[in-house]
């Protein structure tokens, strides 16, 4: 074993084109027979402030057959309210470690002290693959840095022997058996063991099923390696489109239904200006571009590059929290912002986000009107707003409106009818007891019903018209003992626009 101090001494800064990066001098291996060992063990420590990502360069010789990395870091005690030490660790390989480059082979985050990468397998997380020549580089993130600094300690070893042969991937089919043109629940943002989630694709799948779920979204942290498990978990009554969740420094981002071995780079931040060109990575590969949890409180979630690039949103993030209810004014905010400026709108959208037990599959869910259970045509009733999100498969909604001569719209669409014109708005609502609806509109909650039975039954009919109410939208409130305070939602739709177009 050798043993190699690495201080920030030693140290040469680049930047990457993105957020500052460290590169330490490399660690080299040589040439040995077939089934020998060599172990290299590096320490070192970064200050507080230090880069988002450091790089320890491994110099990997022929003839290997596996890489096998393990780490430690110290996490000394810190004073309330302030951050301890987390590192984060993945690997590039030969190719290099260029933003947007070629060269990913794995992300565990924080999720793992060890991970191997070899032709024929894998750690979930890391992407299975030729063990090649060259300068690999093992990238280490510090998330936060107490205040006493970050010690570190990564042994590697490579194993030497033929490398074996990389299978071929097989990913799930882009269609299911759907029923033509129908509503279709889904849940499209969820996480395995091929990142920090804690549950196999299969028990996903078994979950996503008892959730009354017809499509789902494979979405690791900063990883496709997910990508060629969901085959078997995918079939005629489930469809898995595939993705990532793009975890950045200043926000996340759901790349949702991109092409099977899509990569994803989330080496930046908003000040950078290199969202725009992942975006389009996104699309590109046929995805959708859907900020997740916008509010969230932990660091690093809280959404920071605009909504400029956005499909869609995801307004409702697992149990329904206050930083749900801020996102969900703040996507209200931007309802009225399109209606005022006379530009697009951005769909909402809600998902679990889901890791472990006790958290629910399809807990929201957002249930799409499509023209079939399809990839394509699932992405295209979310971008085009056509949806709205429910608690649970329980709950189901119809809601409409009507102009005096027979007009009609249904959510995501437009009323085209005369400004002056009476509009009919209706609510139709199945399993919701004791909820209360209210219905928003640009200048706010113009309505509120009477609780719901305890059947959860009932239809909802209030009149307007487009001079008075720009949209509509509705929302199912749980009771709340907290006065004027809204309860906790139990569904909610994206609008219904009255008038024609400007």
């Amino acid at each position: 074993m050798c043993e190699d101090d690495r201080g920030l001494g030693r140290r040469a800064l680049f930047v990457t084109g993105a957020a500052a990066a460290l590169t330490l001098g490399s660690v080299s291996f040589a040439a040995a027979a077939d089934g020998d060992r060599q172990t290299r063990t590096i320490r070192g420590t970064l200050p507080p402030g230090a880069p988002d990502f450091v790089y320890v360069p491994l110099e990997v010789p022929s003839g290997v057959w596996e890489i096998r990395v393990s780490y430690t870091y110290d996490r000394p005690a810190v004073p309330a309210g302030t951050p301890g030490n987390a590192l984060d660790i993945g690997l590039f390989d030969q190719r290099g470690t260029a933003l947007g480059g070629e060269g990913f082979r794995g992300w565990s985050g924080g999720a793992r002290t060890e991970f191997f990468v070899r032709a024929d397998d894998a750690t979930p997380g890391y992407v299975p693959g030729p063990v090649r020549e060259g300068t690999w580089h093992i990238a280490l993130g510090p998330y936060t840095v107490a205040p006493q600094g970050l010690s570190y300690e990564i042994t590697v070893t490579l194993t030497h022997g033929d490398p074996g042969e990389t299978p071929e991937p097989v990913y799930p089919p882009e269609r299911a058996r759907g029923r033509g043109r129908a509503w279709y629940r889904g849940d499209c943002h969820l996480h395995s063991w091929y990142s920090d989630g804690r549950r196999t694709p299969a028990e996903i799948g078994a979950l996503a099923r008892a959730a009354g779920l017809d499509f789902i979204n494979s979405s690791e942290h900063n990883t496709h390696s997910a990508h060629p498990h969901w085959a078997d978990v995918a079939g005629d009554d489930l469809l898995v489109m595939l993705g990532e969740e793009v975890t950045t420094r200043n926000g996340h981002v759901v790349a949702l239904g991109t092409d099977p071995g899509t990569f994803v780079d989330w080496r930046y931040r908003a000040r950078d200006n290199r969202f725009g060109r992942f975006a389009r990575r996104i699309r590109q590969a046929g995805g959708l571009v859907v900020p997740a949890h916008p509010h969230a409180t932990c660091v690093g979630c809280n959404w920071k590059f605009g909504f400029g690039e956005a499909d869609a949103v995801e307004v409702w993030n697992g149990p329904y929290t206050p930083d749900d209810e801020v996102a969900l004014a703040d996507w209200d905010g931007m309802l009225v912002a399109s209606v005022r400026d006379g530009r697009d709108w951005i769909p909402a959208m809600g998902n679990s986000d889901a890791h472990r037990d006790p958290d629910t599959v399809g807990h929201p869910q957002t249930v799409v009107l499509a023209d079939d259970l399809t990839r394509e045509a699932i992405q295209e009733g979310i971008r085009a707003g056509r949806s709205y999100v429910a608690e649970s498969s329980r709950v189901s909604l119809s809601f409409t409106a009507s102009g005096g001569r027979g007009e009609h719209a249904g959510i995501g669409e437009r009323l085209e009818t005369g400004r002056d014109t009476p509009v009919t708005v209706r609510l139709e609502v199945t399993g919701a007891p004791r909820c209360t609806v209210r219905l928003v509109t640009d200048q706010g909650v113009l309505f509120t019903s009477a609780p719901l039975p305890v059947s959860g039954t009932g239809v909802v009919e209030w009149r307007t018209t487009p001079s008075y109410a720009a949209y509509v939208r509705a929302e199912l409130r749980h009771e709340t003992a907290a006065g004027p305070v809204p309860g906790a939602l139990a569904a909610f739709t994206n609008p219904i626009f009255l008038g024609r177009r400007r």
